[in-house]
């Protein structure tokens, strides 16, 4: 009888500790840290003004450097955030019709290095 109590604790102890991951999960697909916007992991996130209604044009190279904010299959909009489909049919985060990427230059949470990169980079703000 005593293991089987300690076994439910521990099972309760589990459950207790993976609620918060469920919950980020199912929340937004990004933060705002200060007046930018960043993914959950702290990395900053970016607009390309190449993109044109919802659509992004970041694909082959350019979405190896500039890798999308990829959503779920089952990922749902919520006011500003919105899904659209890339052309390689996958699924990927756009905030106010603006899709989101992260950049591969940023190494670190916090780091905003590909800022204005080509003219064309922006961070992406609420």
């Amino acid at each position: 009888m005593a293991y089987y109590t300690q076994s439910i604790k521990a099972l309760g102890l589990v459950a207790a500790l993976m609620l918060p991951a469920v919950a980020l999960a199912a929340g937004e697909p990004a933060m705002v840290k200060g007046d930018v916007l960043v993914d959950h992991k702290g990395m900053t996130l970016y607009t390309y003004d190449k993109d044109d209604d919802s659509k992004s044009m970041c694909n082959d190279k350019c979405a190896e450097n500039w890798p999308p904010l990829k959503a779920e299959s089952t990922a749902t909009p919520s006011g500003e955030w919105t899904v659209i489909t890339r052309d390689d049919g996958a699924s990927q985060w756009a905030y106010d019709g603006d899709p989101l990427y992260t950049f591969v230059g940023d190494k670190k949470a916090g780091d905003k290095t590909g800022d204005g990169k080509g003219g064309v980079w922006k961070i992406a703000k609420p």
